[in-house]
C-alpha cells in the first residue's frame, strides 16, 4: 500500500509539474482590483471566494489549459462582463489581499478596451454607438468624435474614443459589440498584456 501511495504521490507531483510549465493560451482578464500580475500571482490561493461573491456569476476559475494560471479567477468579458459592483463585493471577499477594493468605479484596473476601427461599424459609416451606450463611465471611458467621413460631403463618422487612463476595463463594451467574427470591435486587453501580442492571439482563438 506504502508503494502504492508513494506512486500515487509522484505522479500528482510530476502532472503538477507539467501544468505549472504549460503557458497559459491567453492573458486573463482578472478580477477588480488585482492589479499587476506578479502582484496577484503571488496572494492569490484559488479560495473561490471572489467567484462566490460575483452577484452576476461574471468570475470563473480558469481551465485546465491556462497552464499555471488554472484555477485563478478571470473574467470572459464576452460572455458576462463586470458590472462594477458598488463596494465591490468579489475584492471585499478576497482574504488574502490578491484583491483589493478599488477607491471608485473607475480604479477597478483590469485592463483597457481597444477598438478595432477596422471592424468597427462606426468607422465602416454606421451609427452603432453600442459600445458607449454599455460603459458604466460613459463620457469619461469612452466618448464620441464626431467627424465628416473622409471622401463623403453629406455624412458623417460618429466614432467612439476609448479615454485610456479613465478606462476601468470591465469589459461591458465587448460584451455588447454586434460585430463578432473573428472577435468583437472592441476588446478588453488585460492590465500588463502587450496590446499587439494579445490581439493576434484573441483573433486567432475567436
Amino acid at each position: 500500500m506504502r508503494i502504492i501511495a508513494t506512486a500515487a504521490a509522484a505522479l500528482v507531483g510530476a502532472a503538477g509539474a507539467v501544468l505549472a510549465a504549460v503557458p497559459s493560451p491567453l492573458p486573463l482578464l482578472r478580477p477588480p482590483g488585482a492589479g499587476e500580475a506578479a502582484f496577484f500571482a503571488a496572494r492569490c490561493v484559488r479560495c473561490g471566494r471572489c467567484l462566490e461573491a460575483c452577484p452576476y456569476q461574471a468570475i470563473h476559475a480558469a481551465p485546465l489549459n491556462a497552464g499555471r494560471e488554472a484555477s485563478t479567477p478571470f473574467v470572459n468579458a464576452r460572455s458576462q462582463a463586470c458590472r462594477l459592483c458598488a463596494e465591490f463585493p468579489c475584492a471585499a471577499a478576497c482574504p488574502t489581499g490578491a484583491l483589493t477594493v478599488p477607491e471608485e468605479r473607475g480604479g477597478a484596473a483590469m485592463g483597457v478596451a481597444v477598438i478595432n476601427e477596422d471592424t468597427c461599424l462606426s468607422f465602416q459609416g454606421m451609427r452603432c454607438e453600442v459600445c458607449y451606450r454599455a460603459c458604466p463611465l460613459i463620457d469619461e471611458a469612452i466618448t464620441i468624435d464626431y467627424r465628416p467621413r473622409e471622401g463623403d460631403a453629406i455624412h458623417a463618422v460618429f466614432a467612439p474614443q476609448v479615454i485610456a487612463e479613465d478606462c476601468a476595463g470591465c469589459g461591458l463594451c465587448e460584451q455588447r459589440c454586434p460585430v463578432g467574427e473573428p472577435a468583437p470591435a472592441i476588446i478588453v486587453v488585460p492590465t500588463g498584456a502587450d496590446e499587439v501580442t494579445y490581439q493576434a492571439l484573441r483573433n486567432g482563438a475567436a
